[in-house]
C-alpha cells in the first residue's frame, strides 16, 4: 500500500536493502543479517559490485529467507563501487543492462528464485532523476527484457517517468538512513547530513513518512515524498541496527512488512 495518507498508517510496506556487494576478500556489510529483516533485496549485478560467488550466496540466502531479489543495475565501474557518473551513450547503456539483468536472473535460476524488480545503483540512480537520456535506456532495457518487472526508483523522477512511458510497473521508494533535500531529492554523500546513524532516528522519520506523507529536509523544512517501499542500505554503517530499528517500529505500529513484487 502506498505510504502518505495523512494519519492514516498503511497495512504493509515493503522493507528493501542493497546487497550482495561483497567482491573477492573484501567484505561489505552482513548480508546474512540484513536478510533477516527485510523483505526485498536489491542485489548487486556484477559491475559495481558482487563476484559471482558472492552473488549466488546472496541470492541463495534470500530464497531460503522468503526474501524477494531485485536486480541492482549499476555503471560498469567496481574501482569507483558505482558511485561515480558515466557518460554513456544509452543504447550501449540499455545493453549493460540487459546484461546484468541477465546475470543475476541466471544466478537466481540455479538458486531457487527469480529476479522480480529492478533498482538501479549509486551514480546510475542519482543520474536518472533527472537524466532522461539514459532514465529511457534503463526503461527500455528492462521492458526488451521482461515488461513484467517493476522500477523501483525515486518519487517524481525521470526514471519512473520513462519506466511508465514503457509500460512498465513504477515502485517509489524513500530511504530510512539518507538525507533529503528541500526539493525531495538525496543530499550527496559528500555534503553534511547526507548519512542517518541513529537507528532510533531512522525509525521514527520512516513512521512519520508513513503517517503525514512528509520528511524533514537538512535545511529543517519538511517536504512531501511518497513511497511504496523503505530502502534501509546494507553498506551504512549500522545498517543491521538501522534495519532491526525500522522494521520494529513498523511492527509496533501494526505495520506489516510485506514484499512489494
Amino acid at each position: 500500500m502506498t505510504a502518505g495518507v495523512a494519519g492514516v498508517l498503511p497495512d504493509s510496506i515493503d522493507l528493501n536493502s542493497d546487497l550482495g556487494e561483497s567482491f573477492g576478500r573484501w567484505v561489505l556489510g552482513d548480508d546474512e543479517a540484513v536478510l533477516e529483516l527485510v523483505t526485498s533485496a536489491n542485489v548487486a549485478c556484477g559491475f559495481h559490485a558482487g563476484d559471482p560467488s558472492t552473488l549466488r550466496r546472496t541470492c541463495v540466502l534470500a530464497a531460503a529467507r522468503g526474501v524477494v531479489v531485485g536486480a541492482q543495475v549499476g555503471y560498469r565501474d567496481l574501482a569507483g563501487f558505482g558511485r561515480r557518473f558515466v557518460d554513456v551513450p544509452p543504447a550501449e547503456l540499455a545493453d549493460e543492462i540487459v546484461y546484468q539483468l541477465g546475470a543475476l536472473d541466471g544466478t537466481c535460476r540455479v538458486a531457487g528464485t527469480a529476479v522480480r524488480y529492478v533498482k538501479p545503483h549509486g551514480a546510475l540512480y542519482n543520474a536518472v532523476v533527472h537524466h532522461r537520456a539514459q532514465a529511457a535506456a534503463v526503461g527500455a532495457a528492462v521492458r526488451d527484457y521482461d515488461p513484467g518487472l517493476p522500477v523501483l526508483g525515486l518519487p517524481g523522477s525521470e526514471l519512473l517517468r520513462a519506466a511508465d512511458a514503457a509500460g512498465l510497473r513504477t515502485v517509489p521508494e524513500f530511504f530510512a538512513d539518507r538525507g533529503y533535500t528541500r526539493d525531495a531529492t538525496l543530499v550527496a554523500r559528500t555534503e553534511p547530513g547526507a548519512l542517518l546513524h541513529d537507528p532510533a532516528e531512522a525509525a521514527a522519520r520512516v513512521l512519520r513518512l508513513l503517517s503525514d506523507g512528509v520528511v524533514r529536509t537538512v535545511g529543517g523544512t519538511d517536504v512531501r515524498v511518497r513511497a511504496e517501499s523503505i530502502c534501509v542500505h546494507g553498506d551504512s554503517p549500522g545498517a543491521v541496527g538501522i534495519a532491526a530499528a525500522v522494521r520494529r517500529g513498523l511492527e509496533r505500529a501494526g505495520v506489516t512488512p510485506k514484499a512489494f513484487a
